[in-house]
C-alpha cells in the first residue's frame, strides 16, 4: 500500500487537515471552523476543545473522502497558531480557554515586567521583546487573575503542542514554536531557568523541547476511535504554522523567505544565523539549525473577508478583486491601515485602528477594496523595510507567496509592485498542511532530508515579476501610509467612552 502523511493545521477562523502522497499530491483535505470569543475589550479567545473537535471531523472527513485505509498514514505533523497560553492538568484537561495571538488583555504586566526585569535582558535570551500578544505575559496573567487555574496547571500548551497530547497523551514543546516563552533561548533552545525565576514563573510549567520532526508518541487508542486513525500511528511534534507554511512553501534555505496571506499577513526570513530585531519576531525554523526573522501582522486575508462580510453586498472575493482590477495602483490616494486589531509587528500597537484615508465624493467601494489590498501589502512591506535595520537586503531576497492572497493574481501582483521583487507562487491553499506532513516525512524517514521533501513535494506555480512604474508609485504610497500611522498612533490611544 502506498504510504502517506498527514498534515493538520489549526488555524485562526478554521483547522485545515490534509492527506498527501510521498510527492506532495494532495489525496483529501477538509476545512472546520470554530469560534473566536471576545468576551472583554482587548480579551480574544478560542477552546482548545473545539479545535479538537474540528480535528476528529477533519480527519475523519479527508480518510472518507480518500477512500483509503487509514494505516496507510504513517506519519502525522501538526502547525499551530502562534503564542498560545493552555493551562492543562496533569490528565491534560483543559482549564481554561486559551487567549490567542490577538489578545492583549496582558498588555500593563508586560510593561511592568519590562521595567523591572529591562528589555536588553529578556531580548538577549528570546530575540524577541516582552509583548501581551506573547506567550509569558499570558501565563502571567493566569499566575495574577486566575490562581486557582495557575496552580492546577501542570503545563502551559501551544496549539500545536496541545493538539499532539490529544493525539498521544504526550505533553511537548517543540524548538520552533516555543519563542513565544521568554524565558526560552532561541539562539541555543533551551529553558534559561533564571530568567524564568525573575519573571517569577518556573520552567516546571513548560513541557520537555523536541526538534519539529521528532515522533512525541503514537495515536492512543481513544484518538484512533474519535478520528479513525490507525491506532499507533506516529506524530511528530510540529511547529508554528507561519514556520510549517514557510517550509511548506519550499523554503529551507538562507535567504529564501516566505510572504504570507492568510487570515494575518506577515514574512518570515529565512537564515542560517540568529539575526533578530526588537521590532520583529524572532524564532528557530521548523527545519534544524536555521532561524526565522518574521513580521506577523493583523491585517491579511481577514481584512478582504472583513470587507466582504460588512461592504461586500453578497460579492465573492474574485468579485471584490475584480472591482479592485479597475483602480489603478496607488488607489487615486485611497489608503487604507490594515490595523483592524490593533498591529502586531513592526508597530506593536494593541491600540492601532483601521483607517480609510483619502475618501471623497468621486471615490467608489472599487477603490476601497484596492486600497485594502494595498494596505495589506504596506504592512508586510514596513516590515521588510524594518528587516533591513537589521542587515537584510531586500533585493537578495527569494520571495514565496502563500496563504488565500497568493491564489489572487492581483494581490500578488501588488506584492511584486510594492516590494520590487519577483514574487513565486508555490501551491498556496496547502503549503502548511504541507509544511506539517515533510516534518512527519522527515521524522518518519520517507524522505532522507528537508531537501529530499521540499524536492520531491513542493512546485511553483507561477512567477510574476514587478512592474517597475508601479512601484515608483508605490514608493510614494508607503510614504503616506507610514505617515498616517505616525500622525495617528496618539490618537488611537484615546478612548472614547
Amino acid at each position: 500500500m502506498e504510504k502517506l502523511l498527514l498534515g493538520i493545521d489549526i488555524g485562526t477562523s478554521a483547522c485545515k487537515i490534509a492527506i498527501f502522497t510521498k510527492s506532495g499530491k494532495v489525496l483529501a483535505q477538509s476545512t472546520q471552523e470554530y469560534p473566536i470569543y471576545y468576551p472583554n475589550a482587548g480579551w480574544v479567545e478560542q477552546d482548545p476543545n473545539e479545535w479538537w473537535s474540528s480535528v476528529c471531523i477533519g480527519i475523519k472527513e479527508s480518510i472518507a473522502k480518500a477512500g483509503i485505509n487509514s494505516s496507510q498514514i504513517v506519519g502525522i505533523g501538526i502547525a499551530g497558531q502562534s503564542w498560545s497560553a493552555i493551562p492543562v492538568d496533569q490528565d491534560g484537561n483543559c482549564l481554561y480557554n486559551t487567549p490567542i495571538w490577538m489578545d492583549t488583555r496582558s498588555k500593563e504586566i508586560a510593561e511592568r515586567v519590562t521595567n523591572k526585569i529591562g528589555a536588553d535582558r529578556i531580548f538577549k535570551v528570546a530575540g524577541n521583546a516582552f509583548l501581551p500578544a506573547y506567550t509569558t505575559p499570558k501565563i502571567l496573567w493566569f499566575k495574577e487573575n486566575m490562581p486557582d487555574i495557575y496552580e492546577k496547571t501542570y503545563k502551559f500548551l501551544q496549539s500545536n503542542s496541545y493538539i499532539g497530547m490529544k493525539l498521544t497523551g504526550v505533553m511537548s514543546a517543540d524548538k520552533c514554536q516555543n519563542y513565544g516563552v521568554h524565558f526560552y533561548n532561541t539562539k541555543t533552545c533551551t529553558y534559561d531557568e533564571e530568567l524564568a525565576e525573575a519573571m517569577g514563573l518556573s520552567i516546571d510549567k513548560v513541557p520537555d523541547i523536541y526538534q519539529c520532526h521528532d515522533i512525541i508518541g503514537r495515536v492512543t487508542k481513544e484518538a484512533a476511535e474519535l478520528t479513525s486513525l490507525a491506532e499507533g500511528t506516529p506524530v511528530v511534534a510540529g511547529g508554528l504554522d507561519a514556520a510549517c507554511g514557510t517550509l511548506g512553501a519550499g523554503v529551507y534555505l538562507p535567504k529564501q523567505t516566505q510572504i504570507q496571506g492568510g487570515q494575518a499577513g506577515g514574512m518570515s526570513i529565512c537564515e542560517d544565523q540568529p539575526i533578530a530585531h526588537p521590532q520583529l519576531i524572532f524564532s528557530p525554523h521548523v527545519v534544524p539549525d536555521l532561524w526565522l526573522l518574521q513580521g506577523g501582522t493583523v491585517g491579511g486575508g481577514g481584512v478582504l473577508r472583513w470587507f466582504k462580510q460588512e461592504l461586500g453586498a453578497g460579492e465573492s472575493f474574485d468579485e471584490l478583486t475584480a472591482l479592485a482590477e479597475e483602480i489603478p495602483p496607488g488607489s487615486e490616494g485611497v489608503t487604507f491601515l490594515p490595523y483592524m486589531a490593533g498591529e502586531r509587528a513592526p508597530i506593536w500597537n494593541p491600540d492601532a485602528k483601521g483607517v480609510f484615508y483619502g475618501l471623497s465624493f468621486d471615490k467608489t467601494k472599487r477603490h476601497m477594496v484596492r486600497a485594502a489590498l494595498e494596505g495589506v501589502v504596506f504592512s508586510v512591506q514596513h516590515n521588510l523595510k524594518v528587516a533591513e535595520e537589521a542587515g537584510v537586503n531586500i533585493h537578495e531576497l527569494d520571495l514565496r507567496a502563500m496563504g488565500g492572497a497568493a491564489n489572487s493574481k492581483l494581490w500578488v501582483q501588488i506584492y511584486a509592485d510594492v516590494t520590487g521583487c519577483k514574487i513565486s507562487v508555490p501551491t498556496s491553499d496547502t503549503a502548511t498542511t504541507l509544511g506539517a506532513a515533510l516534518l512527519a516525512g522527515v521524522g518518519m524517514g520517507l524522505y532522507q532530508d528537508f531537501k529530499e521533501a521540499v524536492g520531491e513535494t513542493v512546485t511553483i506555480t507561477r512567477v510574476q515579476e514587478p512592474y517597475m512604474d508601479n512601484y515608483e508609485t508605490y514608493q510614494k504610497s508607503m510614504e503616506i501610509y507610514l505617515e498616517l500611522y505616525d500622525s495617528l498612533k496618539q490618537t488611537f490611544s484615546k478612548s472614547i467612552s
